[in-house]
Order: structure tokens, then sequence, then C-alpha cells
């Protein structure tokens, strides 16, 4: 189908902060940037699933502004050039903004566009199953239609929500009867039992032209919004927080008389809390699931992942137990959802572990907390090949650079030198700085900040 397909456009869905994968997923590095299955991180193998049948060019990604560098640098670490693949917002307002803001800047590369829109830190495991869904979903869309992927439920999950469908209409498709949303336990069972229920996945496919004229038949406040912001050249976040707070399944799926559900049955995952993780990984002998320095002393059925340090487990069964620098999460595996109210409470105590970890990323590198007290603060810098920073020496500091992996140029007083391995520099407060890092490999630099 070379001719429909070069129509066609993904947009992945890169927002949210995967609450119920800490303390691994934070706010500021959220689950679609972390390598929990192996070397690739959730949204460098969403992306690559895709390429064969789409084509990096037509890939787009929609993240938060506070995202947009470390997701450039995902996207380059797998030979996709970044530049005009990524629409930033500047604060999150659900999915529909998302989507439309998505739909309008396509439609003005190309008219008449088909779009795929998938969450950026999904997992799929039969890869052939869903190339072949996306051929039907393009069929679909051509006719029309407003495909919403449906995941065949093969056992009773609270944590997803539910599609009812009443009988098919066109090729493969099912009418929608109604969404429902997350249900309780009893509830599920009933709906799997039920056999015309699907687990809502996230993932739609139509005409670009079809879901705006769907936005001006049901939100035209919302698109007339939008295309003032865009007309304007204004993605500011006081513009775009104008903008109503909507899932497009409330916006849009839930009105429209266009929607249709594609049964699929492709090994689909959220990976939206621990205990899925653990469900879509492969296991030990004895039923585990381990990453990182552990020893497993009679444990059994468990997830255990280690960032940092040695975990030694003893007559644990279906445990998790996951460690980072600076916090560690134990719950039954059952219940580890609940995770997400620990991080409320986070949130409410403005605890820094809720928003982001020792390790922060920025666009010239990273930043590692080593220690820090009243005195001293120890820092760890890691600064990307021909990248920079400049910062200003608090007044009341002496800081110490000690330079340990690479070559550096320090530029203070409009005076450069240059620094290597092992050597070092002080400054005294109040001072601006540059530190260049003009070679091929990352340097590391330790920040020793002395106060008074």
């Amino acid at each position: 189908m070379p001719s429909l397909m070069s129509k066609v456009y993904a947009v992945l869905l890169a927002g949210g902060s995967g609450t119920r994968l800490w303390p691994v997923s934070r706010k500021l590095y959220p689950k679609q940037l972390v390598k929990f299955i192996g070397k690739d991180s959730l949204v460098q193998s969403t992306i690559k699933r895709l390429i064969p049948k789409i084509g990096p060019e037509k890939i787009r990604i929609v993240c938060g502004k506070e995202h947009f560098h470390e997701t450039a640098r995902h996207m380059a670490e797998i030979g996709v050039q970044p530049a005009e693949k990524i629409i930033c917002e500047p604060c999150g307002r659900n999915t529909a903004p998302a989507i439309l803001l998505a739909v309008l800047n396509i439609l003005k590369i190309k008219r008449d566009a088909i779009l795929f829109v998938f969450p950026a830190d999904h997992v799929i495991r039969d890869i052939e199953s869903f190339y072949k869904k996306l051929n039907s979903a393009v069929r679909l869309a051509k006719n029309g239609y407003i495909v919403t992927f449906g995941i065949k439920p093969d056992y009773p999950e609270t944590g997803y929500g539910y599609v009812e469908v009443v009988g098919e209409i066109f090729d493969e498709a099912l009418a929608i009867k109604r969404f429902v949303e997350k249900p309780d336990a009893e509830t599920a069972k009933k709906y799997v039992k039920a056999g015309n229920f699907f687990w809502n996945s996230g993932m739609f496919a139509f005409m670009g032209s079809v879901m705006i004229e769907e936005f001006r038949k049901y939100q035209p406040e919302l698109l007339k919004i939008m295309e003032n912001i865009i007309s304007k050249s204004s993605l500011t976040v006081d513009a775009y927080k104008t903008l109503p707070d909507i899932s497009i399944d409330y916006a849009i799926m839930e009105k429209t008389d266009k929607g249709v559900v594609l049964p699929s049955n492709f090994g689909w995952s959220d990976i939206g809390s621990w205990k899925s993780l653990y469900d879509f990984l492969p296991k030990d002998e004895n039923n585990n699931v381990i990453d990182g320095d552990v020893i497993a002393k009679d444990t059994k059925g468990c997830f255990i992942m280690g960032r940092d340090r040695l975990i030694a487990t003893n007559h644990l069964n279906r445990i998790v137990v996951v460690e980072t620098p600076d916090s560690v999460f134990v719950s039954d595996l059952d219940n580890s959802r609940d995770v997400k109210s620990i991080v409320k409470q986070l949130k409410e105590k403005k605890r820094k572990e809720y928003q982001k970890h020792k390790t922060t990323l920025h666009s010239w590198g990273s930043l590692t907390v080593l220690e820090h007290e009243d005195d001293i603060r120890v820092e760890r810098l890691v600064i990307y090949s021909y990248s920079n920073l400049e910062f200003k020496v608090d007044n009341s500091a002496l800081q110490h650079l000690i330079v340990i992996k690479g070559h550096v140029k320090i530029t203070l007083n409009m005076e450069t030198e240059s620094l290597t391995r092992g050597e070092s520099k002080i400054i005294f407060g109040n001072e601006s700085i540059k530190i260049d890092n003009p070679g091929k490999e990352p340097v590391c630099i330790i920040r020793v900040d002395i106060y008074d």
C-alpha cells in the first residue's frame, strides 16, 4: 500500500510523568526516557518500531519543553535527526490539545495526511501483527473513520479504561457503544466475561482533515484558540494555559459518530506499573525479573531492579524492590501500582524526590549531586561533546573545579585557559565562568562549592 503509506504520519505523545513507576520515573525524567527493557529507552523502542512502516522523516513527537533536549538526544542516538520532528508544548493540557497541535502542524505540510497517534511509552511484543493492524487502520481512516486500537483483554485489569462494542461495521472494525472509566475488580471481571469489551490503548488512526472537522463540531472553542495560537506563533505558557485540560476521549471519541474499534492482539502493554513491566519481561528459573547488582536467595516471583547499590534479598515472594541513588521502593507485586499515592504525598510535601533524581539532565550534559551539606556542595558535571555551560559562582562561595576525564577550556574574566585530567581551578565568589568541551567525547568535572 505504498500510495496510502506515503500519506501517513506518526505522532508520539510523550507527556505524563509515569508516577506508577516511581522512583525511576519522575516529573523531570518520565518513563518514556527510561531504559527499562534492553538498551533502548521506551521512546527509542517506539520510534524503531515505526520506522520500517512510516519512515523517520514522518515521525513527530509531542513533549513538554522541559523534555525537549533529552528527547532530541534519544532520537539522535538511534540515527533519527530531531530537527523539526519535536513539537513542544509549553505546559501539559492533556491529550486533546496535544493531538490537535500535532494535527494542525502536519496538515500545514500535507493536507491529506493520515495520522497515527501512539503513546511514546508503550510496548508491543508481536511486531508483525502490529504492522498488519496498521494497514487495516489506514484503510479505515481513508474511509473517514476515526480508529481506536482496542486490545482484547486476557485478564480483568483495573488500571485501563475499556471500550464496549456492539457489532462489526467495516473491514474488521466494530461500532463503539461507549467508553468506560477504569473499573473496580468485580466490574473488570464482568467486562472480560462479556467478551465485547476492549482495553482502551490510547492509540488512534484518522485523516487529519476528519479530526479537524470533529474538533470544529464538538470542540469549536478549543480549535479556535489553538488556531489563533499557531497563526500568531504564540506558543507560550500563558496562551497555552487558556486551552481546556481535556482528553481526546472526552473531547472527541465519546461524541463522534465516526469512531470505531479495531480489535488488536499484538502483545501490547502500557508499562503502567511495576507489575505490568514484570508481566512483560522474561523471567529467570525462579520466575524473577532481576536487573542490576542483585543477590537473590530463596526469592521467587519478584521484580528487583538496582541502579546504584548491591541489593540482597532473602525469602521473598512476589515482591517489588526498586533502588535508585536517593530512594528505595518496596511493595508486594500485586499492589505496586499504589506507589502513585506515595508520589502524591511527596508532591504535597514538596520533596525533591517527586520531581527529579540526584542526576539531572540538561542540554549541555548532566549534573549529579554527590554531597550537599550546609557548608559544602559536591557535584559531578558531565559535558557533552562540543557543548558548554555558563554559570555564576555564588558570592559567598569558593569553588574548586577538578577535571576527572577529558580536556576543557575555561573562560573567566575574558581569559581562557585549558585544563586536562588531574588539573584544577579555584574560583572565588561572584564571578561568571564558561566551560567548553571542544572534543568528540564527553568530559567529567567535579565541582566543589565551599560556603562561608
